[in-house]
């Protein structure tokens, strides 16, 4: 399995605009037939930070989303709201074991 994780710190007079855009992303995302998570997170005491926790059969599942019409719209949407660029960490899945 593939594992990216992103940290984004976003302008705090764009939450609400980068929530929406945000979910619209997660549900294209969760269709995608290598995406087994995403996980959309809120910072318990920093509004204006968020994270993504998205899981992947394997890293060609997630080249593909990143190809995809609703990611590409997410990336463009989103950029002007970001309070500085967003930091994307990539891993592979050593536990739990590879789901069947």
């Amino acid at each position: 399995m593939y594992a990216v994780s992103v940290d984004i710190r976003i302008l705090t007079a764009q939450r609400a605009a980068f929530i929406a855009a945000t979910a619209d992303n997660h549900r294209g995302t969760r269709h995608e037939p290598g995406n087994l998570r995403f996980d959309v997170l809120a910072h318990t005491t920093d509004p204006d930070r968020f994270a993504l926790y998205e899981l992947y059969l394997d890293e060609a599942a997630f080249v593909a989303h990143q190809q995809t019409a609703h990611y590409r719209l997410w990336r463009e949407t989103v950029a002007p709201m970001m309070a500085q660029p967003r930091v994307g960490e990539r891993y592979t899945v050593l536990q739990p074991e590879p789901l069947a």
